[in-house]
């Protein structure tokens, strides 16, 4: 039987707000723009690595997450959306700092450990 870890649904969750965010927050000026693809693609990713670390437990997806979060930090900048799209900007990097601080609160969780069992 397979332990899952409570980071990996945190991050599950993490994913399905990014995704649906550009709908509901008024910060997105459409939902065309580039901050709202970016939240469609990486919410999207953040949500198939948490299901793939839930099945296997494998490390390299909690790499995987952690380079989401770190991502999701930057991408405001060097997309160019910061100033244009504020609320989107500080909506993504406070969900990549979540993501990103989760994924490492994993990897430290599970330090010496190869697979779960």
């Amino acid at each position: 039987m397979k332990t899952q870890r409570w980071q990996d649904w945190v991050i599950l969750i993490l994913g399905a707000w990014l995704f649906f965010s550009p709908f509901w927050m008024s910060g997105y000026a459409s939902t065309g723009s580039v901050a709202a693809w970016d939240s469609y693609i990486l919410g999207v990713g953040a949500a198939i690595f948490a299901i793939a670390a839930l099945g296997t437990g494998q490390r390299w997806e909690e790499w995987v997450e952690l380079a989401i979060g770190a991502w999701l930090i930057l991408s405001p900048f060097f997309l160019s959306f910061y100033t244009a799209e504020h609320g989107a900007a500080w909506n993504q990097i406070i969900v990549g700092i979540l993501i990103g601080g989760d994924a490492i609160w994993a990897l430290a969780s599970t330090q010496g450990q190869e697979v779960r069992t």
